[in-house]
């Protein structure tokens, strides 16, 4: 690890079983859209692993500049430098793009945020284009895990505007943006990676 840089230990934990399901997803495809990229640890790594496609990584403009360091440290042909994109900020200032990647952002978001975002984001994406969201989720209103709800209290202590999603709301917002859901993974940690297609 270098200590210079920006780190998340749970980036380091989930950024193998994410690449499991990923690898399904990202193979044969040349662009990829990072919404929240962070600490750039899943950008270098999947940027290192799939080296045909380019990954355009971006976060908030506040979070740009942390999020450059270890993606200019790296210097891998395909991934440029990130771009600030805040999803509230609409319409986006970007590109579409063959699929759209975010971690961990869902239940940081505001829910007014969450809508946002998938208003937006199949505008994005080019046609046939995937949607993989990683992170926690509830279903029928219930936590998954006793560690969940746990979580979700910590979040709403934060910003009561945030919180852990209904999968059930989540994905209504996605077919209401012509969006398919392929597949509901679950991961390690008490997470999922859910994996929607544009019609």
């Amino acid at each position: 690890m270098d200590t210079e840089l920006p780190f998340s230990q749970a980036s380091e934990n989930n950024k193998l079983p994410i690449l499991e399901v990923l690898k399904s997803h990202l193979d044969n495809i040349d662009s990829v859209l990072e919404i929240g990229g962070g600490t750039g640890q899943h950008a270098v790594f999947f940027a290192n692993i799939f080296p045909k496609l380019v990954w355009h990584s971006s976060d908030v403009p506040a979070n740009v500049d942390s999020l450059a360091l270890r993606i200019g440290r790296a210097a891998l042909p395909n991934l440029p430098h990130p771009f600030p994109l805040d999803v509230n900020s609409r319409p986006w200032q970007c590109d579409k793009f063959d699929a759209a990647f975010t971690a961990n952002s869902l239940h940081i978001m505001t829910s007014d945020s969450v809508i946002g975002f998938f208003a937006e984001i199949a505008n994005h994406l080019n046609s046939r284009g995937k949607l993989c969201v990683y992170g926690p989720f509830k279903y029928a209103g219930e936590f998954t895990t006793p560690s969940n709800a746990d979580f979700d209290i910590w979040l709403k202590q934060r910003d009561p505007l945030s919180g852990v999603r209904d999968f059930e709301w989540v994905n209504e917002l996605a077919l209401a943006a012509g969006l398919e859901l392929l597949e509901d993974n679950s991961m390690p940690a008490n997470n999922q990676l859910l994996v929607w297609s544009k019609q």
